[in-house]
């Protein structure tokens, strides 16, 4: 059954449509990952729509890089990402510093617990702080990858995305590669500065990233959904997996999926 699993996944992750240049033949240890049966149900089922092993892959991802997330939320990208680099990487998961909030110090405990609970399958994975006036994602020039998935709209909505992406630069080796994940805003509107819906122009993360002083190296339409057309009542959260508005028109969103979103990967200049 495993085995099945490894050769399906292999078989989806071979159409990546990418502007940079990318292996589109994933690491077989990373396919492995996401096919492990022990990752939890709720996570795998979403598997169709995140794309794991093509969004791993274009980021470029090898089992001995020192990586970090920016916002692990309840572990989707973790569960994969950690015992792939456990062995020979080194793993940062960014989180709310505890001292935010009463609610930051008791989702920082349930993390920290979390990690701990996993360790021998998912190594030594390391907590650092992420948020407003926090710029130590990792240690300055030491990570090979940042990752972040569907966050930008938050810093916006907090009034520090600018910061967060100078955090990234400062975090990342020379040469070192952010990617970026988000919902995808129309493009003939400006950009709400709070994001309130949601939604954010590729044009104006590709600003935020060059101002941080990053190259923009290229794009993948992996995560690309043509049903979505961002004028729901609730905003993105309207649609799966939130489904804000519970059981109305419940099937009519679940049939259109999850938000169209881009997939951007910037370069730190080497010199």
């Amino acid at each position: 059954m495993r085995k099945t699993l490894i050769a399906t996944c292999l078989a989806l992750a071979l159409p990546l449509v990418s502007t940079a240049q990318a292996d589109t033949s994933p690491d077989p240890a990373l396919v492995a990952a996401v096919a492990n049966p022990a990752r939890s149900a709720q996570f795998s089922a979403r598997d169709a729509a995140r794309k794991p092993v093509e969004v791993l892959s274009f980021a470029g991802l090898k089992p001995d890089l020192t990586v970090v997330e920016i916002g692990p939320g309840a572990g989707y990208w973790t569960e994969v990402l950690a015992p792939y680099l456990a062995k020979q990487g080194t793993f940062y998961t960014a989180i709310t510093p505890r001292a935010a909030s009463e609610r930051a110090a008791t989702a920082a405990d349930n993390w920290a617990k979390k990690l701990e609970s996993n360790e021998a399958t998912w190594g030594k994975v390391r907590i650092s702080d992420f948020g407003k006036g926090v710029s130590s994602v990792a240690p300055a020039g030491t990570a090979d990858v940042v990752l972040t998935f569907r966050n930008v709209h938050n810093w916006m909505a907090a009034g520090f995305a600018e910061e967060a992406f100078k955090a990234f630069y400062n975090a990342l080796k020379p040469g070192g590669v952010l990617v970026v994940e988000e919902h995808r805003a129309l493009t003939d509107k400006p950009q709400d500065p709070k994001a309130s819906n949601g939604y954010v122009r590729e044009d104006y993360t590709k600003d935020l990233a060059k101002q941080a002083g990053f190259e923009f190296v290229g794009s993948s339409e992996i995560l690309a959904n043509p049903k979505d057309t961002k004028n729901w009542e609730k905003g993105v959260w309207t649609l799966p997996p939130t489904l804000m508005l519970g059981e109305q028109d419940r099937e009519k969103y679940l049939a259109i999926g999850e938000a169209d979103n881009f997939l951007l990967k910037f370069r730190k200049p080497k010199n």
